[in-house]
């Protein structure tokens, strides 16, 4: 349960604050809706109370949690499958829905460690820019530094 000024994560759209707690009827049945602001775009989104967990919505990430992100990011490990570039985009996709800060920094890592080898299509270009600005948005709220910092140790870890 959020209050009003809590910050919350919306899968796939980012860090956002919970602008107020709405009641509104639909169909004859009242419903408290989350009135959430996210931070990137100034975009508003109606979340209902009842489902919000179905949706993903999380609290922001711990300071601590933010440095198992940042060993994620800096793991050569893993594996990077074969498959053509739209179905890796796809999965990618649905990783990024998921709303799990972990598994979006598994798909930036991945794409960033694909570019060294190939040219990435548009679609995995603009997908890798959404993560690393979930990631950096997340991060720097986390460990309470300004984003520019968190972007450029990210851009350092790859480069």
């Amino acid at each position: 349960m959020f209050i009003e000024g809590d910050m919350a994560v919306y899968p796939a759209h980012g860090v956002g604050v919970i602008e107020s707690i709405e009641t509104q009827t639909i169909a004859g049945v009242d419903q408290d809706f989350y009135v959430m602001k996210i931070l990137d775009n100034d975009m508003k989104i109606m979340i209902p109370t009842a489902s919000s967990d179905n949706v993903g919505l999380r609290a922001i990430i711990s300071k601590k949690e933010a440095e198992t992100v940042m060993a994620i990011l800096g793991d050569r490990d893993s594996e990077i499958g074969s498959q053509t570039w739209n179905r890796r985009y796809r999965e990618y996709m649905e990783k990024i829905k998921t709303g799990s800060i972990h598994e979006v920094a598994a798909v930036l890592r991945d794409l960033y460690l694909l570019s060294v080898d190939k040219d990435l299509s548009y679609g995995e270009r603009k997908m890798m820019d959404t993560a690393k600005s979930l990631l950096v948005t997340e991060i720097s709220l986390a460990r309470k530094v300004d984003g520019s910092k968190i972007e450029t140790l990210i851009e350092d870890m790859f480069n």
